[in-house]
């Protein structure tokens, strides 16, 4: 398994830094790049501890403070001091910490993880996440899922309500991140210690929350509500018809989602000199 390069940048424009979710890497972005790179430079960024991105430090605990200190550090090196971002689960929880230092101007976070309503929330996706761990590893699993268009529908709906609309070759991608995912075990054993998202007193710089209203990883009812209470002030919408990674479902319209709201944080930017 080679690693994918540790980011993709693309376009022309304000920068635009995405973040993707849990056990995945920028390559989870390919299907609405080619629109946000027509008003954007984008960089599609791989987040520390997955594949092909900045690996952690060794022996130090693996929190979200942690991999948002990582991410800084890229940040920096790519010249970005406060750029839009937008990420997605895990990279939505990210995106929001980098707006709490202030290295966001504006952010779109999409299903973003980090909030539950009571510990039962926390414990049914530790299960899920160590569970789908175990059977993507399992060979007859990949194989059913990169070969079998209908069957990779029904396998893969805690990703998407259409994986069936993935190709064998990027469900084969899907899996090979997976795999090369170093954090997953360490940020799941820590979640119970570090708790949920901390509250913020104000919002940071404008923040679009964007819900998958299909999304069967962290359902809005569950998970949203405490997020929104976490994030006050922020825009909220909810995208009709996608799952947990939006993406692939409806690539325009995450676009569009993502695309409106830098627009109305640049007109709206206060005008130097």
């Amino acid at each position: 398994m080679t690693p994918p390069p540790a980011y993709h940048r693309g376009g022309r424009g304000e920068p635009l830094v995405l973040l993707h979710g849990m056990t995945s890497s920028w390559r989870a972005w390919r299907p609405i790049l080619p629109m946000l790179e027509r008003h954007h430079d984008v960089y599609a960024i791989t987040m520390p501890g997955h594949l092909g991105g900045r690996p952690m430090p060794d022996g130090e605990p693996v929190t979200i403070d942690a991999i948002v200190d990582e991410l800084c550090v890229t940040l920096d090196e790519l010249g970005l001091d406060a750029p839009h971002v937008a990420g997605n689960s895990l990279g939505g929880w990210v995106a929001l910490e980098l707006a709490r230092r202030g290295r966001a101007s504006s952010v779109v976070a999409l299903s973003p993880a980090g909030a539950w309503a009571v510990p039962l929330d926390m414990y049914r996706l530790l299960s899920l996440f160590r569970i789908g761990s175990v059977v993507a590893g399992w060979g007859p699993m990949q194989r059913l899922a990169a070969t079998v268009p209908c069957l990779r529908r029904v396998l893969m709906r805690s990703i998407a309500e259409h994986a069936d609309r993935y190709s064998g070759d990027e469900v084969e991608i899907l899996f090979d991140d997976m795999a090369g995912c170093t954090v997953l075990g360490p940020l799941l054993s820590r979640a119970t210690i570090d708790g949920p998202i901390r509250t913020f007193q104000a919002v940071p710089c404008p923040v679009r929350i964007a819900w998958a209203g299909s999304d069967r990883t962290i359902p809005f009812r569950s998970y949203g509500r405490p997020m929104l209470d976490a994030v006050p002030d922020a825009d909220f919408v909810v995208l009709p018809g996608v799952g947990h990674v939006p993406m692939v479902d409806n690539p325009e319209l995450v676009a569009w989602t993502i695309l409106q709201h830098t627009r109305y944080v640049s007109a709206h930017a206060p005008r130097s000199g």
